[in-house]
């Protein structure tokens, strides 16, 4: 059952493709694929059928989800050059925490630490907010939380602490 939930995000996300941005369609399936992202664990958890499959598909769904919204909500967003950099910047920090998940424990590596958990629910708040708060604001408050989620996920990796 998590599974077909998981899968439920791929096919939204997908979905997401093919409405106008911040559309009705778009919110909706937006906020369907972002709820199976929180239901999916819980339901594995609470059904005993947690697996390694799960978790590898449930991170295959976050990754096209991330990559859809940015296709679709990148283009219509104006966004400063500081905030560009310090997108990198976590982009780099993610990418160095892949490299020594690989290298330390000889394998891909993705920690669900509460602070990626609360991250990632602030990520998927934002497309919501953008009608009444300034994205600049916003963004820093995500931003700051991805920052150091990050900065705490290389940790965990690196002393091969699993959260």
């Amino acid at each position: 059952m998590a599974n077909i939930i998981t899968i439920i995000r791929i096919l939204c996300s997908i979905a997401i493709l093919f409405c106008n941005a911040l559309s009705p369609v778009f919110y909706t399936l937006y906020i369907i694929a972002g709820v199976s992202d929180m239901v999916d664990g819980y339901v594995a958890r609470r059904t005993n059928t947690v697996s390694e499959l799960g978790a590898k598909l449930d991170t295959i769904a976050d990754f096209v989800f991330v990559v859809v919204c940015l296709i679709k909500l990148l283009p219509v967003l104006t966004i400063p050059s500081w905030l560009w950099i310090w997108f990198g910047v976590i982009a780099l920090i993610k990418i160095i925490n892949i490299i020594s998940g690989l290298v330390v424990q000889k394998k891909f590596v993705a920690i669900h630490s509460i602070m990626n958990k609360i991250a990632g629910f602030l990520l998927f708040v934002f497309p919501l907010t953008l009608s009444f708060v300034e994205l600049k604001y916003s963004a820093v408050v995500v931003c700051l939380f991805a920052t150091f989620a990050a900065i705490q996920e290389g940790h965990f990796i690196r002393t091969k602490k699993v959260s």
